[in-house]
């Protein structure tokens, strides 16, 4: 009987008891090396794109519309004609119109702006400013502006709002000023926390591969409708009492629809 010394005794402990598995034997190749590295970039793709988490906007209510349109003052202030322009605030997000170049006691702007309404805000801080050349713009008029109600309702509301000033309080002049109102829920947007880039081995050169993720492309928009010059014509001789620079500015309000833009406008005649 041969004797066993403790090196034999050592390979029996390593023998292998039971059912071979498939893979035993088996020569891995370049092309098995391969494919484990592929299956490894495609879970590290995978977790990537598990990473991404929603972020949702502040806690705005919707979307007010406003259209400063024009402005009658009482006074022009100055030598020469005033350079008007108007400064809203709505929360804490400032917005401007652009400046009326000499238009005085009656500028016009016909701007439109389009924020979100934060919640607990109801009303809009305007200042209306003289732009000067060589100093610092003047203020000429200011106004503290509940958002109404009805505006909130979903109603298009044109109205005149006074001013205050050096004449005094509401003795400044007025502004027109359209307003609406659309309770649009705001949609989750996608933002990445971990760098899309994974580096891959390559088994035929020995170097790692960068390996983009490519990300979320968005879906582009088709833009609205467009009302026609034809088709505002029509709808001024509908509303013969409403300037048509305020039509257009409703249309814009309402996305070009030409249904809303008609019942705005009976609901601003009524």
């Amino acid at each position: 009987m041969e004797e066993v010394t403790p090196r034999s005794n050592e390979y029996w402990k390593r023998a292998y008891l039971g059912p071979l598995p498939d893979e035993f034997l088996r020569v891995t190749t370049a092309q098995d090396i391969q494919e484990v590295s592929d299956r490894q970039a495609a879970l590290a793709l995978q977790n990537i794109q598990n990473s991404y988490t929603p972020y949702m906007a502040p806690n705005f209510v919707g979307r007010l519309s406003i259209t400063v349109a024009q402005a009658k003052l009482v006074k022009n202030y100055g030598i020469t004609r005033m350079d008007p322009y108007v400064r809203l605030r709505v929360g804490h997000f400032v917005y401007e119109t652009q400046t009326a170049t000499n238009g005085g006691r009656n500028p016009r702007w016909n701007r439109v702006i389009h924020c979100q309404l934060p919640a607990g805000v109801d009303t809009i801080s305007l200042e209306l400013y003289d732009e000067c050349n060589f100093s610092m713009d003047e203020l000429i008029a200011w106004a503290e502006i509940r958002i109404p109600q009805s505006v909130l309702r979903g109603e298009t509301l044109e109205e005149w709002f006074p001013l205050s000033g050096k004449q005094g309080e509401g003795l400044e002049g007025s502004i027109d000023m359209v307003m609406s109102f659309n309770n649009v829920v705001v949609q989750p947007r996608m933002i990445q926390t971990n760098a899309p880039v994974v580096l891959v081995p390559n088994v035929a050169s020995g170097t790692r591969m960068p390996v983009f993720v490519a990300p979320n492309q968005p879906q582009v928009a088709r833009p609205p409708p467009v009302l026609s010059e034809e088709d505002l014509t029509r709808i001024h001789e509908m509303f013969p009492q409403i300037d048509k620079e305020v039509i257009k500015s409703v249309a814009v309000a309402n996305n070009q629809d030409r249904d809303a833009v008609i019942n705005a406008l009976l609901q601003m005649s009524s």
